[in-house]
């Protein structure tokens, strides 16, 4: 049977982690190589703090909102194009599919950065994503220029240039807040931002809490992820974590995102789906799983960003809701 793409190309950078481990420590604040050509940089949106703790107490939406989507497009540097999907919470009836250019719903919502795995792109997780609009939070998802399906040239080492791109997308988008005429203006809580990612964007995921730390983070999310190099140490401010892992992974292996969940030095969580595989309950092929991690990362996300301590409350008994998964729960 042919190796999966996935499989081959992480197994690609499970030799070579100690080197990419060696040039995220000599990466600058942006998370590009030092020794780089320096290019157009992630920095906080003017106006916005780095986070400074937990958001101020709180309820999130209960209702489930229509989900809107729609396309922009970034470079950053001249050869980094990074076009983004962003899923938002819009006006009208939940339930159907996501209307392009749909009106944003009435308030302010959260913003979880979101980065594909290798051979991936955005839409491949759209069924999670939407969901976590649904619940009241706009996902920004951007494709990467080496790593993603369709890349004119694959790039496995260029994961390590993705925390910096992460970052810049970020501030490219929540400047839209105050971006006359933009559909989203007024509609960002810009303080309130979360950083998810599957697989080699679960690996960009640490990346942005470690060497390539982004102060506006607030909460992370990694999905079948782990770190590059047995030294990583993640840094700033804290920031509660939720790692989701399927024991059957054999494209990174469980063993390996326990230990990057062990040295989270913050509160965190780890679900851990017995029969889970790599990708089955993140791109839908298995339902009850991904209804489960679903439940839990939208329960998640409401108690790290809008600050709904009743989420937290919720937050076991929806991990292991049918009996599908377990949790360790330190947060």
């Amino acid at each position: 049977m042919p190796r999966h793409p996935l499989r081959a190309t992480l197994a690609v950078v499970a030799t070579v982690t100690t080197a990419l481990a060696v040039t995220l420590t000599g990466c600058s604040r942006s998370g590009r190589p030092v020794a780089e050509p320096s290019a157009p940089t992630a920095s906080p949106t003017p106006g916005v703090t780095a986070s400074a703790g937990p958001p101020p107490a709180g309820v999130a939406p209960s209702r489930r909102f229509a989900v809107g989507v729609r396309e922009l497009g970034y470079r950053r540097g001249a050869d980094r194009r990074l076009p983004v999907t962003v899923w938002y919470p819009a006006e009208g009836a939940s339930g159907g599919s996501p209307d392009r250019n749909a009106r944003v719903a009435d308030g302010r919502f959260p913003v979880v950065l979101f980065s594909h795995g290798l051979t991936g792109r955005p839409s491949d997780y759209r069924t999670l994503l939407v969901r976590w609009a649904a619940a009241g939070f706009v996902v920004v998802a951007p494709t990467y220029p080496y790593t993603s399906r369709g890349a004119a040239e694959l790039q496995v080492l260029d994961v390590v240039n993705q925390p910096a791109d992460a970052s810049y997308v970020l501030t490219r988008v929540l400047a839209l807040d105050g971006e006359t005429g933009d559909p989203l203006r007024g509609h960002l809580a810009v303080d309130r931002v979360a950083a998810a990612g599957h697989s080699a964007g679960g690996v960009t995921t640490i990346g942005l809490f470690t060497a390539g730390r982004d102060d506006r983070l607030d909460a992370g999310i990694v999905l079948a992820g782990t770190a590059l190099g047995v030294g990583t140490a993640f840094s700033g401010a804290a920031a509660p974590q939720l790692f989701v892992h399927g024991e059957r992974d054999d494209v990174v292996s469980y063993r390996a995102g326990r230990a990057a969940y062990d040295r989270v030095p913050w509160p965190r969580a780890m679900l851990t789906l017995p029969d889970g595989d790599h990708v089955g309950a993140l791109l839908g092929s298995d339902e009850p799983a991904l209804d489960v991690v679903a439940g839990t990362t939208v329960e998640f996300l409401r108690w790290t960003l809008y600050g709904d301590a009743r989420a937290l409350r919720r937050l076991p008994a929806e991990a292991t809701r049918g009996g599908l998964a377990t949790l360790d729960n330190r947060l």
